[in-house]
């Protein structure tokens, strides 16, 4: 093998492979290698530079955190090669593409991703639904849609807008329990609402909630969907992002004696990514597909 210090391409991009793909087995799919080379390769690596770089565990495969400087520089080369090799400019649109989003953006978001795909066919994506923030500096995605700026100087920020609140029930409920689609904060405690769970839970909007007497959820998840759902049923009174539920029918929104939230929305992404065509042509789609959704 190579001398130490001195790791090959074929032995970095299985990293990268493995960083984005999360298993052996996977990275060597993506990679059409097997399995044993894709372990074989890494064997390798860590043998030459004396270290260790992943970590296995039965929930999948991780980069070690000292070994990230390693798949940046492996995002290099790969950048770097297809820089070289591409043909008016659609070599540079191939590769991986990992996104993190909430789940009410996923359809919007995919639909949108999907055009660009019919463009540069190179390009591929992996979208993770998830509620959790993604540690962006330990490049667990390589770009993110959130609603708050992580404190890390390694991640970059893209302000695509804000979006506003509002509280929806079905009409089932609002004929039930309500005189009008008409609430007063005064009136919060003796209602059901439907509520965020988990890491959700902490979030402004719930916080708002409860800090207007919001206290019978009858239905918590973490799923926009599921939340949804449960309005739509009649279950309880939903606080949920205005350009969420525009296209839905079966809501009203509920007049309100009190300031309604609103939350930033930003396209966050590593700062060592800022000249990777791929991620640069995803990012400023998202903007795109965000700022048309919030008008």
């Amino acid at each position: 093998m190579q001398n130490a210090g001195a790791p090959l391409w074929d032995d970095l991009r299985v990293l990268l492979a493995l960083h984005r793909h999360r298993s052996f087995l996977a990275a060597g799919r993506a990679l059409g290698v097997s399995t044993s080379t894709a372990a074989r390769r890494i064997d390798a690596l860590e043998a030459a530079l004396g270290r260790p770089l992943v970590h296995r565990s039965n929930g999948g495969t991780s980069v070690e955190p000292d070994a990230l400087d390693l798949v940046a520089l492996a995002e290099r080369i790969e950048s770097g090669l297809h820089a070289i090799r591409r043909d008016e400019g659609d070599e540079a649109f191939s590769g991986t593409v990992r996104l993190s989003l909430a789940d009410e953006v996923v359809r919007p978001v995919t639909q949108r991703l999907c055009e660009l795909r019919r463009l540069y066919p190179a390009l591929e994506l992996e979208i993770l639904s998830e509620t959790r923030l993604v540690d962006l500096a330990r490049r667990e995605a390589d770009v993110a849609i959130r609603g708050n700026k992580s404190s890390s100087p390694a991640v970059v920020h893209r302000l695509a807008g804000r979006a506003s609140f509002g509280l929806y029930a079905a009409p089932s409920y609002v004929e039930r329990r309500l005189r009008g689609a008409r609430l007063r904060t005064a009136e919060f405690a003796r209602h059901d609402f439907v509520g965020y769970e988990g890491t959700l839970a902490q979030t402004a909007k719930s916080s708002w909630l409860m800090a207007h007497g919001a206290k019978r959820f009858v239905v918590r998840s973490n799923s926009h969907h599921a939340l949804l759902e449960a309005a739509l049923q009649g279950q309880g009174i939903a606080l949920m992002s205005d350009p969420s539920v525009r296209s839905i029918a079966g809501l009203v929104r509920l007049e309100v004696d009190a300031e309604l939230p609103s939350s930033s929305i930003f396209l966050a992404y590593h700062r060592e990514l800022r000249k990777v065509p791929r991620v640069r042509l995803v990012v400023d789609t998202l903007d795109a597909a965000v700022r048309e959704a919030l008008r």
